[in-house]
């Protein structure tokens, strides 16, 4: 079974508080991008609940510390599965940047696993078995645009939805700690807080100029201040032509959304010709 793995980018990311298990307190909106990895399941009657995982990216493990791989031994050891799983993971999301690529496999180990051995399990049930995998597996699982609250777990399908346009992703070569960005914003004085309910109701209403505005990620500034570029390619898409622009998640990928496909194409030409170190991906909503 071949599963697409979608990437997300986050149209808003607020934090709201802490728990005593150290884990955020997150009020996020999520969009799914039509970029994804492709995730092939199969099963073979081989004894004992093996599993044999590939990837096609030099830098990416195909061995137990990939959150794939976790999916399928959560599922092997939860249903006593004693035939070999077999994962294939074409990527092309970029790695660690933000777009949850690593989640979005797992989710869709977690799917591909669900039918290939028909465990009957609903979208809610694969929702509760993702978060022990990582904050957003949730969303994964499910996709869209979805406000993200909780430490991941408690999704919400965004009225109206996402307008339609283009996206231009661009990810610096040089990454960033996501564990060293959160701690980078606890020791904020005064924390900045996203416009989640903006961008809520700019989706509402399908509004592409109003949700532009309104695009905003409390990790930002602590993720440019390590990593200044960023704010460069911010600054740049937008002098392309971009209705808006934003970092996603913890960083380094910067996205665009564009209102009209000859912009979109004159902006990717000029992000190539100048930042041509760096990975440029174009994709749709």
């Amino acid at each position: 079974m071949k599963i697409e793995a979608h990437a997300k980018i986050n149209l808003a990311l607020d934090i709201v508080g802490r728990r005593s298990d150290g884990y955020h307190l997150v009020r996020m909106v999520m969009q799914s991008l039509k970029l994804h990895d492709t995730v092939e399941i199969s099963k073979f009657p081989e004894a004992e609940g093996l599993i044999s995982l590939y990837t096609d990216s030099d830098i990416v493990k195909d061995d137990e510390s990939n959150l794939a791989w976790k999916a399928a031994r959560l599922l092997i050891d939860e249903f006593g599965i004693r035939e070999k799983t077999d994962i294939r993971i074409t990527k092309r999301i970029p790695v660690a940047a933000g777009l949850a690529g690593g989640s979005s496999d797992a989710a869709a180990v977690l799917k591909g696993m669900n039918a290939v051995y028909d465990l009957g399990l609903t979208e809610n049930e694969l929702r509760e078995r993702g978060l022990k995998l990582g904050a957003d597996v949730p969303y994964c699982i499910s996709g869209g645009t979805m406000l993200s609250e909780g430490i991941g777990e408690i999704l919400t399908k965004a009225e109206g939805g996402m307008p339609e346009c283009g996206v231009l992703l661009v990810k610096p070569r040089v990454g960033v700690s996501t564990k060293k960005v959160y701690e980078a914003f606890d020791n904020l004085e005064n924390a900045p807080h996203a416009d989640v309910d903006g961008v809520l109701e700019a989706l509402g209403r399908k509004d592409l100029v109003s949700l532009s505005e309104r695009l905003s990620n409390v990790l930002e500034s602590v993720t440019i201040a390590k990593l200044p570029v960023i704010d460069e390619i911010k600054r740049d898409m937008k002098e392309a032509g971009a209705a808006g622009t934003l970092m996603s998640g913890s960083g380094p990928t910067v996205f665009a959304l564009f209102d009209n496909e000859a912009k979109l194409k004159e902006a990717e030409a000029f992000m190539k010709n100048k930042y041509s170190n760096e990975e440029i991906i174009v994709s749709g909503i």
